[in-house]
């Protein structure tokens, strides 16, 4: 099988953040493939809703085996797993918030676009703390 390099986007605003965290890079290397780079965690205000919980977002690069639909069903069950809660948003707002959040941001060079998965994700430009999350 191939080798194949994604970029994620990791988030949690609920419970024992740094936690989350830490047991969704755990179960990212337990289920799909090794974490090979990670980046520092920025503490960030909600976007697309209100909220008086802070979150914490953390990069990750890893290397997996995994297609990009495989590597999206995985990353699903992960964060039911972790007690995701798919609720929906109030009036007005587009998100909630949520235990941990798992977004796949780049997977190898590709460009895809279908309804169930955007790659590169739709806000990597347009999110400034994304570009400031830096791998060491």
């Amino acid at each position: 099988m191939s080798q194949n390099k994604a970029i994620l986007l990791l988030g949690t605003n609920l419970g024992n953040k740094n936690k989350n965290l830490e047991l969704a890079k755990f179960l990212i290397s337990k289920e799909i493939g090794i974490v090979i780079k990670e980046s520092n965690i920025l503490k960030n205000e909600a976007i697309g809703f209100t909220t008086n919980n802070l979150f914490l977002n953390q990069k990750i690069e890893l290397v997996t085996e995994l297609s990009p639909f495989n590597l999206l069903k995985i990353i699903k069950e992960i964060e039911q797993k972790m007690g995701r809660m798919y609720t929906k948003p109030l009036i007005n707002e587009i998100y909630v918030d949520r235990i941990i959040d798992i977004d796949i941001l780049f997977f190898n060079s590709i460009t895809l676009d279908s309804n169930r998965l955007k790659i590169p994700h739709h806000q990597v430009y347009t999110r400034e703390f994304i570009k400031s999350l830096m791998f060491f």
